[in-house]
Formats: structure tokens, C-alpha cells, sequence
């Protein structure tokens, strides 16, 4: 967008002033990132302009996205850092070889989705250290899907980086560049006033009626304001064709374009299709695949001369990307692959080679093996670098070159679990769906079906998981029949997790029926979904002791998502410390093989386990960063796990807003656990029975079980008896089955409360929650009741050591309404309470962000190691201890060992 005299962009005061202020704030440590959005020619392009000219003093980094390279690995990354690539060499070893791989500049690992954003946070972090940073990209939406993933996941987390990301992105009819948790500028056409000026500034000849006419067509648009102006003065006031035509001002100007090249020798036009078609500055390639074609530099001065494109020796570049669009779009189809050969003939270099499969790919007219071959050897460099999503588009391309059908589910099958390792559930469902239909090879079409039913689960549509698990085993019963047996298994999962109990059933009979191998282990999962409680908790036990797959039969691929699996079967059965071991391991393993599409799994059990052990601020923290990964990766299930984890932690503090947000976002089942138990403590028992007695009710054993003690309660309390008999029953069948001490210890207090043998029951539970120094959520809620018992009782002095104690531990856990009813019995006891039970850490005033890295720390880890963690810079994890330190009343890493955080 021009500038009037005054150097000041039209009509855009108060664009310039937001942009002004972002790359102020970055000089001063308060890092920013902002995307500029609108339609072609409106002045995105102007605004990154302005905050290049106001970046005195900061290190600039610039690049221009272009839809030739939109399938590129890091085409647009090694664009935009290709300037600082010897900076690299400063960064962690890790990090920096994630950077060399993804930018094809060494042979370091590939990395995850996720690594590749922390490598790009590093380096822009390492590089304000020297100067503040100003990073923009133009026409964002043409980005390569592995660059605008690195690029919005560090945008996301620059911190307190000294660091400004502009990103212009054109909206409609673009590409789309999803940017959540960014700034937004929607950039508006220019008022009449602001058009009138830039009009008469750079056309001041032209008629005012006719100025009234661009005026009028291009609707504050400021390049179609220029452009038609200019094609009414070249056409000495006489409208060129289509010139004023009806169309929006972006199609008008395209068209204007469009018509200039239509004016040139057919020679030039050449010239400007093969650039159009290279998509990159390189002079001397576009003039060799012009050579090809007959054209020469001199055509390439004719188009520079009508100002359509400009060039060094070097390097070459279009005025405007609605130039490079009419270029190549107003071309004959015939043309687009002549120039596309003609490139593909020249790039015969082995680093070109990726360049080279694309140009033929686009230049094919039907099947060819020969190119399908070339792009899937693209693939597969793609892969090493970690750019999953050009893995998947290229796979995808081969795969409709591919003649044969065999190979072309292969392919199908290839993309779909790149589309998986990407976060794309939805493409990678469908590409499934593809290859199950092409592929005709038995453990071809079970891997289809895994991936198909694993990320329908993924999405919380188990019933889909299960329908395509099935339909896979029956196909390939009697060619591969271990292989169904290990599809008709996990489909008895996904049935068990719709709360199928019908269906379980029936998928095991037809196991039995179809008489497979190792239909013990659908059977005893069948049971485990829908037995009665004692069967389930036996059946889960067998099945933990034996094999976990059938072998040879399940891709290693499927092996971490088994392994979180048996990790939450744990949880089922009571055994916390179980579930936070194997969770834990897990976590770290997934993170050292990039397997993100699990690692919302694993921290969903980590928050599960975490939360029952009574470690709320871990489960907190593993709950959040959870969710985020899970939203970034689509996986609807995860998101209402951490949500089920969150809502029961605010349903212990008492925060009733908390909890009823978070129990709208999770299952039925676990919000009627979180909610009722909110209910509980808040002492409305009547609601609190409602809740509890439908989900016991309406919910397998299993998964209900652990409710059964608030059940109990909350019956005692609101005089129903024999529910409550009936839950402590089966609760106490569990516990015995289980073995677990919290659970037996729970048991008796559930017994006690029933009348049976009150201060025995009570007084053997709580010498056996002591016994096991964990669940303190559940030891203080059993010294609480036992406490109201004794004071009943008259025995205030025993009475008041127990509710001390219960007190405490519920001021610990946050746990408000129950710390404030063992309050009151306190205080009924005779006993003057003048400070609170328990002297607060102080960890209570960090933010949540600040708790996390507080933990982390504690636990021993370098600010480097936590960066890694929680997908932060180093630096930003330092500013946050920083913060943290004065709030905890410490002054060191050192000293935190002092407040008891390590876990």
C-alpha cells in the first residue's frame, strides 16, 4: 500500500499505531506475535512494511510464502531463517540438530511437530539475546504445513522473549491459516476519504469522473484503487477490457494483470509462467527452463519493463503475488506443463530432488510409477526431517500417480499414518478409509483399520472405532486369524468405552465362534466391560499378568498406545502408584520418540493417578498441559479425560463454577462422579445421592466403583441406609479383591459410617491409611468422620487430635468446604482456632504457568530440561523462577528444596 507524502500509510492510523506498539513492547521484553488478515491488495503487506521500517536496531528476519512451495518440507522455515542458519551452532545440541534436519543443512534426528517449534523458539530466543527480533511473513496462508506449524507453535510461547512474529495472511479464497491464541488485525477497506487521498496522490490526472468510478469499484481497496487507475491512464481514459467489470476488487485487479501479460510477445509470457511455476527467486533456474521453451533474458526484460516483475542477476521477483496468480492461473493447461518439465529438466541436482518430484508430479496427466516413486522418496525425506504434514501431501500425490491398486493403498496407508503423526485425525481417518478400500493384503488392511479406529477413538467416537475394528477382523478371520483376534480384542475395547455391554458380549462369542486364538483375552476384556464387579476386577487383574499382544500382530506403532492402555487399567484397579510409575516412563518415552499422538494418553493417566495419590498440584499441571496438546492435536477423548481430572479437582476445592464448566466438557459418568462429589462437600446431600446413585447405576462397575465411598455418605447423611449398605458392600468386595491399603482403609470407613462397630472400624482404617502415606484426600476424610464420631461420642481430647489432622491435610489439597466442616467440628470441640491449621507454602500465589515450572524445578531439572517439558524457551522458563521466587519466599533454586515441592 503506498504512502502519501507524508511517509504515513492512508487511511490506516490506528493499524500503525497496534504495529508501532508490538515492535516497542518486543524491544522491551514483552514479546508479541500478530497475525494481519484480509483480502489481496487491502495493505498487509504495506502494515509489515511499516514495522520493517520502525525496526531500528533489531535483528530483522523476512520471508514471503508462495504457493509453489506450499508442499515443500520447511520451504517457507529455511526462508525465514536461512540468513541466521550459522546461528544455529550456539543452540542445545538437541534442538540443534532437530533445526539441521527439518532445514536440510545436516544430519541431526528428526523431530516431532512439537520439537521444531521448541527448536525455533530457542533460536529466536538465542538471537534477542544479542538484539530484539522482528520476524515477518507474508502471505502466510501459502506456508508449507511443517513451517506454519513451527512458527504458530513458537508464536504461541515467545514469553518474555525480546522477539515480534507479524504474520499477513490473505482471507477469503486462500489456503487457511489457523492461528489460535494469536492476535488478530482484520484489515478493512478504506474509507471514502482515505480512497479520495491515496487517489489523488499517485492519480492526480485522472477525470474526476472517472476517479469516482475506481473510487466506487474497488470498494477501499487500495491496490485495485492504483491498478485501475493506472489501466484507465494507459488507456488514455478509456477503460481497458474487464478493467471495471463486476467482480470482487481482488478478481478485478487479478484480471487487469491478466490482461497486461495478454499485451506481451508470447515469448515473455513464457518467461513469466516458468517463474510463476519455479516459486522461487532463482534467476539463473528460471532463465535455463526458459531456454528450454525458447524464451531468453530478453524476454525477461520485457516483462520487467511492464513493470510486472524485477530482476538481478540472482535473483527475480513479482511486483504483487495477484501477478504471479494471473501468470500462472490465465495460463493454457498445456503451457503449465510445458514449464513444469522444463523445471523438473533442469533441477538435476541431488538436493533438488524433492523440487524435481513435485514439478513432474505437476506436470503429469495420468498414473505414472516412475514420478509416484520420485515424490514417495520425497516423502520419506520429509519424514527424516520431521515434516509429517508434507509427508502426508505427498504420499497422498503419489498415491494418485500410483497404477497399480496394491501400491496405491500402500501409499494411501503411508499418508494416513503421516497424517496421524501430524495432528490432522480427520484427513488421516479418511485417508484410511482410502486404503482399506484399495488394499487387498491381509496385515495391510488390519494396519488401515487400526489407524481408522484408533483415531475414531482419538475423536471420542468409539462406536466408530469399534464398527471398523470388526468389519476389519471378520475379513481377514481366516487368512489371518491372530490378526483378528487382536482387532476383535481392541474393538472390545472401544465397545467397553461407549458403554456398550450388549456388544462387548456379543463381540466375544463371535470370537469364540469364529474359534481364533487367544479369545481368552476377549473374553476376560468382555468381562472386565460389563461382569460384576468381582468378575471385572479379576478378569483386569489376568489380563495385566498376561501378554499384552498377541505377537507379531500389532504394528509397533500401537505399541506406546497398549502400553498407556494397561497404564489406565492400573487406575481401575486402585493401584496409584502402579499408574504413576508406568505413566511417568511413558511420558518420558514418548517425548524421546516424538510420538505426540500418545502423549495426551499418558498424561491423562499421569493426571488420573496424580489426583487419586492426593498430588493435586502435579495433577493440575499435567491436566493442563494435557488438554493444550490435546486441543493442538485434535484428539477430542483426551480433552474431556483432563476435563473429568479438572472437574473433580474443583469439585474437592469447592469451586462450584470450576467444576460445572469443566463437567460440561467431560463424559457423563465422570462429571456425576466430579459433581457429586461437589454436592457432597458442600453438604447438600439429597442432590449429592442423585448424582451418585444414577452414575452407579448407569455406569460399569469399574469405572463407578471409586464413587461408591461418596455414595455411601452422601446416603448415610441423607437417611438411606440401605443404598449406602449397598454400595459399602461392593466397595468392600473390591478393596479385598484390589489389595490396595487406601482401599481397604476406605472400606472400613465406609463400613463404620453404616453403624458396625464404629470406633473399632474407625480407628483400624486410620492406622492403615497411616501405614500407607498416601491418598491424604481420603486419610483426611476418614479422620474427619471419625473425628465427628468421637466428639459425639464426648471424647473431645481424641476427638481433636483427628480433626487437627484432618484439617490440615484438607488446607493442603485446598480442599475449602471439607477443611471448613472439620473447622467446625474443632471448634465444637472447645478447641479456639487462631491461624490456620497449616502454614501455607506459598504456593498457592503463583499462576499456573509459574506452579509448573516451580514443580519441574524442585524435581531437580535445568531450566533447559523444563523448556523441554512444557515447550518453552530456557529463558522464558527463567523469567517465570524469577517471578516465582519472592511469591515463595525463597531466593534460589536452592532453596526451594526447603517448601516440600518435590515429588
Amino acid at each position: 500500500m503506498p504512502l502519501t507524502e507524508t511517509g504515513k500509510l492512508v487511511g490506516r492510523a490506528d493499524e500503525t499505531a497496534m504495529i508501532e506498539a508490538l515492535v516497542s513492547d518486543a524491544r522491551r521484553g514483552r514479546a508479541a506475535a500478530l497475525v494481519v488478515r484480509g483480502e489481496a491488495g487491502i495493505g498487509k503487506s504495506a502494515l509489515l512494511e511499516h514495522a520493517a521500517a520502525n525496526a531500528d536496531g533489531m535483528r530483522l528476519l523476512r520471508g514471503s510464502a508462495v504457493e509453489s512451495e506450499a508442499e515443500l518440507p520447511f520451504a517457507g522455515l529455511h526462508l525465514l531463517l536461512g540468513p541466521v542458519g550459522d546461528s544455529i551452532d550456539r543452540l542445545p545440541a538437541p534442538h540443534a540438530g532437530v533445526l539441521r534436519s527439518a532445514l536440510g543443512t545436516g544430519s541431526g534426528e528428526s523431530g516431532s511437530r512439537f520439537s521444531v517449534g521448541v527448536a525455533v523458539l530457542t533460536l529466536l530466543a538465542e538471537l534477542s539475546k544479542e538484539s530484539p527480533v522482528l520476524a515477518l511473513v507474508d502471505d502466510a496462508h501459502w506456508l508449507d504445513c511443517p513451517t506454519k506449524e513451527a512458527l504458530v507453535f513458537a508464536a504461541r510461547r515467545l514469553g518474555t522473549e525480546r522477539v515480534a512474529l507479524l504474520f499477513a495472511a490473505r482471507e477469503p479464497d486462500a489456503p487457511p491459516f489457523p492461528t489460535r491464541d494469536i492476535d488478530q488485525l482484520h484489515l478493512d477497506g478504506l474509507g471514502t476519504e482515505a480512497a479520495e487521498a491515496l487517489l489523488r496522490t499517485h492519480a492526480a490526472d485522472l477525470p474526476r469522473h472517472l476517479a469516482d468510478q475506481v473510487v466506487a469499484e474497488a470498494m477501499g481497496n487500495p491496490l485495485a484503487l492504483l491498478e485501475l487507475s493506472s489501466a484507465l491512464l494507459r488507456g488514455g481514459g478509456r477503460p481497458e477490457p474487464d478493467a471495471l467489470a463486476p467482480l470482487p476488487a481482488p478478481d478485478r485487479v487479478t484480471k487487469t494483470f491478466a490482461a497486461r501479460i495478454r499485451s506481451l510477445p508470447e515469448r515473455a509470457r513464457t518467461v513469466l509462467l516458468v517463474a510463476a511455476a519455479d516459486g522461487t527467486c532463482d534467476t539463473g533456474r528460471v532463465l535455463a527452463a526458459a531456454r528450454l521453451l525458447g524464451a531468453d533474458i530478453t524476454d525477461l526484460r520485457l516483462a520487467e519493463d511492464a513493470g510486472l516483475l524485477g530482476f538481478t542477476q540472482t535473483c527475480l521477483w513479482f511486483r504483487h503475488p495477484l501477478v504471479r496468480t494471473a501468470a500462472y492461473h490465465d495460463a493454457l493447461l498445456q503451457d503449465r506443463i510445458a514449464a513444469h518439465r522444463a523445471l523438473a529438466q533442469v533441477l538435476d541436482q541431488p538436493d533438488d530432488a524433492d523440487r524435481r518430484a513435485w514439478h513432474l508430479a505437476a506436470a503429469s496427466t495420468g498414473p505414472d510409477e516412475e514420478i509416484a516413486a520420485e515424490l514417495e522418496r520425497s516423502a520419506e525425506h520429509a519424514r527424516a526431517r520431521g515434516g509429517y504434514s508434507a509427508v502426508v501431501v505427498a504420499y497422498e500425490r503419489a498415491a494418485a500417480l500410483t497404477p497399480r491398486r496394491a501400491e496405491r493403498g500402500r501409499r494411501l496407508l503411508a499418508a494416513s499414518r503421516a497424517a496421524t503423526d501430524a495432528g490432522q485425525p480427520q484427513r488421516a481417518c479418511e485417508l484410511a478409509r482410502q486404503a482399506t478400500a484399495q488394499l487387498t493384503e491381509p496385515t495391510q488392511k488390519a494396519k488401515a483399520a487400526m489407524i481408522h479406529a484408533t483415531l475414531a477413538d482419538d475423536q471420542d467416537q468409539p462406536v466408530e472405532s469399534r464398527r471398523v475394528l470388526r468389519l476389519a477382523a471378520d475379513e481377514v478371520a481366516t487368512s489371518a486369524p491372530e490378526l483378528a483376534s487382536e482387532l476383535l480384542f481392541w474393538a472390545v475395547g472401544a465397545a467397553w468405552s461407549a458403554g456398550e455391554s450388549a456388544t462387548v458380549a456379543a463381540i466375544a462369542d463371535h470370537a469364540e465362534t469364529l474359534r481364533l486364538p487367544g479369545t481368552d483375552r476377549i473374553r476376560a476384556l468382555a468381562t472386565a466391560a460389563a461382569g460384576d464387579l468381582g468378575g471385572a476386577t479379576l478378569a483386569l487383574r489376568w489380563l495385566l499378568d498376561g501378554p499384552s499382544v498377541l505377537k507379531g500382530c500389532v504394528d509397533q506403532a500401537l505399541a506406546l498406545r497398549s502400553r498407556t492402555r494397561s497404564a489406565g487399567w492400573h487406575v481401575l484397579l486402585g493401584d496409584h502408584e502402579t499408574a504413576h510409575e508406568q505413566a511417568a516412563e511413558l511420558v518420558g518415552r514418548i517425548h524421546a520418540d516424538s510420538a505426540d499422538g500418545v502423549l495426551p494418553r499418558a498424561l491423562a493417566v499421569l493426571a488420573e493417578a496424580h489426583l487419586h495419590l492426593g498430588r493435586h498440584r502435579e495433577a493440575l499441571n499435567s491436566a493442563q498441559q494435557g488438554m493444550r496438546l490435546a486441543e493442538d492435536i485434535g484428539q477430542r477423548h483426551s480433552v474431556t479425560l483432563f476435563a473429568g481430572v479438572l472437574a473433580r479437582l474443583a469439585a474437592i476445592e469447592g469451586d462450584e463454577a470450576a467444576a460445572t464448566a469443566h463437567a460440561a466438557e467431560t463424559r457423563a459418568e465422570r462429571a456425576a462422579a466430579a459433581l457429586g462429589l461437589l454436592e457432597l462437600g458442600l453438604g447438600r446431600h439429597d442432590t449429592a445421592l442423585d448424582r451418585l446413585a444414577a452414575l452407579a447405576d448407569d455406569t460399569d462397575p469399574l469405572h463407578a466403583v471409586t464413587t461408591f465411598p461418596d455414595l455411601v455418605e452422601a446416603a448415610v447423611r441423607a437417611r438411606q441406609p440401605q443404598r449406602a449398605a449397598e454400595a459399602s458392600k461392593l466397595f468392600t468386595r473390591w478393596a479385598q479383591l484390589s489389595d490396595a491399603t487406601w482401599a481397604l482403609a476406605v472400606s472400613l470407613r465406609c463400613r463404620a459410617l453404616l453403624g458396625e462397630d464404629e470406633d473399632r472400624l474407625f480407628s483400624e482404617a486410620v492406622e492403615l491409611h497411616r501405614q500407607s502415606q498416601d491418598h491424604p484426600f481420603e486419610r483426611a476424610r476418614t479422620e474427619l468422620v471419625y473425628g465427628e464420631y468421637l466428639r459425639r461420642a464426648r471424647h473431645r481430647t481424641r476427638a481433636r487430635r483427628l480433626l487437627r489432622s484432618a484439617l490440615s491435610g484438607f488446607e493442603r489439597l485446598g480442599a475449602r468446604p471439607w477443611a471448613e466442616r472439620a473447622r467446625t467440628e474443632l471448634r465444637a470441640t472447645g478447641e479456639r482456632l487462631t491461624r490456620p491449621a497449616h502454614d501455607s507454602n506459598g504456593t498457592e500465589r503463583l499462576t499456573p504457568q509459574e506452579l509448573r515450572i516451580v514443580l519441574l524445578a524442585a524435581d531437580g531439572l535445568s531450566n533447559r530440561d523444563i523448556g523441554e517439558q512444557l515447550f518453552l524457551s530456557p529463558r522464558t522458563v527463567g523469567y517465570h523462577l524469577y517471578k516465582a521466587y519472592p511469591k515463595l519466599g525463597v531466593s534460589s533454586r536452592r532453596e526451594l528444596g526447603k517448601l516440600g515441592l518435590a515429588s
